[in-house]
């Protein structure tokens, strides 16, 4: 009898894989790309043939972590309800279900901005296109709901979201999310102004 093999991803994914869970679990500065390459199981010209530099591998990196993050976020916030307004409000306890998971170190894009500091560098491009499409997606909800002007309510909710990411992180408090919902209860109660 033959035992199937489990085919090995291509790899640019094995490289990027890699990169990703080490960058997120240990800090893009604590990582070098000797690490990555040995555990990736590739030779280093193979990294070099699909990212440039380490840098490259940096912005590859947030990009697709932004894509995964967003995609579950926005899938576990539709999930929770067709109300705009409760859709607003859900962003914090989807938040909390991350905050809780075992694997929680912080928003990767807020850590990669502090460790990297030059903001023309390629992964603060790519963090601060992610922040920016976090605003877009609860600006929409916003609208949504009808909150007049949208843009100040908008981003004082973006300032909770990210607060309670901060918070979370750095206390290891979990319940900084139900704390930020407290907080945009009340604005969403108010004018919003």
């Amino acid at each position: 009898m033959s035992v199937s093999k489990t085919p090995r991803k291509p790899v640019r994914e094995r490289i990027l894989d890699t990169a990703c869970e080490l960058f997120y679990r240990e800090g893009i500065q604590n990582v070098g790309i000797d690490r990555i390459i040995a555990e990736s199981g590739v030779a280093k010209m193979s990294l070099y043939n699909h990212f440039k530099s380490k840098d490259a591998l940096i912005e590859a990196f947030l990009r697709q972590r932004d894509q995964q993050w967003r995609d579950w976020f926005v899938t576990r916030v539709e999930e929770h309800s067709a109300d705009p307004k409760q859709r607003l409000l859900s962003l914090f306890d989807v938040l909390q279900e991350w905050f809780e998971s075992p694997n929680f170190r912080g928003c990767a894009f807020i850590n990669a901005t502090v460790e990297l500091a030059n903001p023309h560098h390629p992964g603060c491009q790519a963090a601060l296109d992610h922040q920016l499409a976090v605003y877009q997606y609860i600006f929409d909800l916003v609208k949504a709901e009808g909150l007049e002007p949208a843009e100040p309510v908008a981003r004082q909710l973006l300032l909770l979201v990210q607060g309670a990411i901060v918070i979370a992180m750095m206390q290891d408090r979990p319940q900084a999310a139900a704390e930020a919902k407290s907080a945009a209860t009340l604005l969403l109660n108010s004018d919003g102004s």
